[in-house]
């Protein structure tokens, strides 16, 4: 559609570059905080409770870097394997539409956190409320970027379904399998979970629902038809330079010999040029 396309060349220059290394540096930057101060972590899980309570509005933002998991060297892998697989939507899709998927996720995330704390309210009385109030065990923790980082794997195996991972490092095996397997386990947590949790995996990744399969019909451009435009444009550009110089009788160019020196030869009629192995050699043209 048009408005899709209206608002990135409005917006597409605000789009925030190579987005995966800034989330990467973010769960370092959680890492850090749960080394040395891990009760610190707290202070920044998203909590509707504490925002609305006691105007701690920076937990909007600070829970993108609380770590989902326990730092150690698999973790060090998963990390380097998302920012594989973000650099490599991002190249194709493009900035622009990878950071609207992205966040668009954050902002599902958000909402998922106070429609679970409304639902609390209301059908859980006092005790719903002490889950968002207790520090023990409450259900802030549940809304982290775990789904986040699963949204961008399920979007990498719709987009390179016949991609060939190796599983546990010399298992072959291609990625869409690997998103059926784990799709199936997410519909089984939601089927088979508490509300708190349908809420919390139902919001993480509606940007994933949304874009691949609402999207499909009703929205501008689904990601596999944007990888396939990418690669198009790609192949326009590098078929389409313009070259200056051009020899009449081999046909190449500064683009493809940039090392070739080129020359119009004075004795032939018209506009002909040649590189410098035809420039002497040639048969000068004659339109008698």
């Amino acid at each position: 559609m048009k408005f899709t396309g209206s608002f990135e060349r409005k917006f597409g220059k605000y789009a925030i570059r190579n987005l995966s290394l800034v989330l990467i540096v973010c769960y370092g930057c959680g890492y850090l905080f749960q080394m040395m101060h891990p009760g610190f972590l707290k202070y920044l899980y998203l909590n509707p409770y504490e925002i609305i309570f006691h105007g701690q509005i920076w937990r909007l933002f600070t829970w993108l870097i609380v770590p989902p998991s326990s730092f150690d060297f698999f973790t060090l892998l998963m990390l380097y394997f998302y920012y594989s697989l973000g650099t490599t939507l991002e190249r194709t899709w493009g900035t622009y539409r990878y950071n609207v998927y992205i966040f668009s996720g954050i902002l599902f995330t958000i909402l998922g956190a106070f429609l679970l704390f409304a639902y609390s309210i209301l059908f859980q009385g006092e005790a719903g409320l002490f889950m968002w109030m207790g520090n023990s065990f409450s259900y802030a923790p549940l809304f982290s970027t775990y789904y986040v980082n699963m949204s961008i794997f399920l979007a990498f195996a719709a987009t390179y379904p016949n991609m060939q991972v190796l599983l546990f490092f010399f298992i072959p095996i291609k990625i869409k399998i690997l998103g059926i397997i784990y799709g199936v386990l997410l519909v089984y947590q939601f089927i088979m979970g508490p509300a708190a949790i349908k809420i919390v995996i139902a919001a993480s990744l509606m940007n994933f629902i949304v874009f691949f399969i609402a999207g499909r019909g009703k929205v501008h451009m689904t990601p596999r038809q944007a990888k396939r435009r990418q690669e198009f444009k790609r192949q326009v550009k590098s078929t389409s330079k313009i070259t200056r110089h051009k020899c009449a009788i081999c046909g190449r160019t500064e683009e493809s010999n940039p090392e070739l020196e080129f020359r119009f030869c004075s004795k032939c009629e018209g506009n002909y040029e040649y590189c410098q192995d035809h420039l002497f050699t040639h048969t000068h043209v004659s339109r008698k």
